[in-house]
């Protein structure tokens, strides 16, 4: 063929280039499909209930949110790192039960209600931070999956409530309990303390996962741990922190949720496991782990919140099966992830 009839080639760099540039606005688009449903729900809600879009139905949403979403923040970072926590809602339930078994004796015991509702409170966060890092040990040293390993801490956790509470319910003695109240039911300029509680750990949990070398290698391990050993990361450390980070945010949600009822009862915290998952998820953080957004976890977890609010206020379906279309949400993002990776 003579050379003014060939036809000419893309050159070495603009192929690169385009081959980059097609999976970034690809995965930009991913991330803003939370947010983009999120919107279209909020336009659905207003439009079938005008109450929807009341300032007051706002905070109710964002406060109920608040301790979904603190777990959610570190689950994010266990499901980022190829693990899964399937008893955080078992531990939420035996935290609040001590807590509230603790300050009801420390009340009387040291003479001071305060100081005995501020212990409870550190010490929500203390046993949350062990049990993770009990969970991390045994998956990290013992060898052991971390479904095996949540999966029967799930049971654990909730027969020792139950066994405690002898099969009924454990509930702060009234004058603490009042005490105990604001840490839920006050406002600061307006806004509910667990809501700003939530931005906070959201803030501070975002700064972690992109700023910090310990996010870095959590995002590592979960796309390939095999990669980040020979890269001398310290697999084990990471991951154990890693349930640390999570049970904290546990014992951090735990001890705001323990003054809205004043009680704790083997009831308490009931498929916390599957609507923290569920937000993580919906919120674009991939199942086989290496990637994921503190951002999108939050939007998810508010988006799964709407979902139940326009239920309640709509009576499209039974309120009973809120939990039903969670566990389809779930089901339809894994199957959207299937390709991901």
């Amino acid at each position: 063929m003579p050379p003014e009839q060939q036809t000419p080639q893309p050159q070495p760099e603009v192929a690169a280039h385009r081959s980059e540039t097609a999976p970034r606005w690809t995965e930009r688009l991913h991330g803003l499909g939370p947010v983009i449903g999120l919107v279209l729900l909020c336009i659905a809600g207003t439009l079938l209930n005008g109450d929807f879009a009341t300032v007051d139905n706002a905070m109710n949403v964002l406060t109920r949110t608040a301790f979904i979403g603190i777990i959610a923040v570190g689950m994010c970072f266990v499901i980022i790192s190829g693990g899964i926590d399937l008893s955080v809602g078992s531990m939420a339930a035996l935290i609040a039960g001590s807590v509230i078994m603790f300050i009801n004796w420390a009340g009387p015991a040291s003479g001071s209600p305060l100081l005995a509702v501020v212990m409870g409170a550190v010490l929500a966060v203390v046993l949350g931070a062990v049990f993770g890092l009990a969970h991390g040990l045994l998956i990290t040293k013992g060898r052991i999956e971390p479904f095996i390993v949540t999966l029967g801490t799930l049971g654990i956790f909730r027969a020792y409530l139950t066994y405690f509470a002898d099969g009924g319910a454990l509930t702060l003695d009234n004058e603490l309990s009042d005490l105990y109240a604001p840490v839920y039911y006050a406002s600061l300029a307006g806004i509910p303390v667990p809501v700003w509680v939530f931005v906070i750990v959201a803030i501070v949990g975002g700064l972690i996962l992109n700023r910090t070398a310990y996010g870095r290698y959590v995002q590592a391990i979960g796309s390939n741990e095999q990669v980040a050993r020979y890269a001398a990361v310290d697999v084990d450390r990471v991951k154990i922190l890693t349930y640390v980070l999570l049970g904290v945010c546990v014992g951090i949600a735990t001890l705001l949720y323990v003054p809205r009822l004043g009680s704790a009862s083997p009831t308490t915290g009931l498929l916390w496991e599957l609507e923290a998952i569920a937000a993580v998820i919906v919120g674009g953080t991939a199942l086989k782990g290496g990637a994921g957004s503190i951002t999108g976890t939050v939007v998810g977890a508010v988006l799964l919140s709407v979902i139940s609010n326009i239920l309640n206020l709509t009576s499209i379906i039974s309120v009973y099966l809120n939990a039903a279309v969670q566990g389809f949400v779930i089901i339809i993002v894994a199957f959207l992830q299937r390709g991901r990776r």
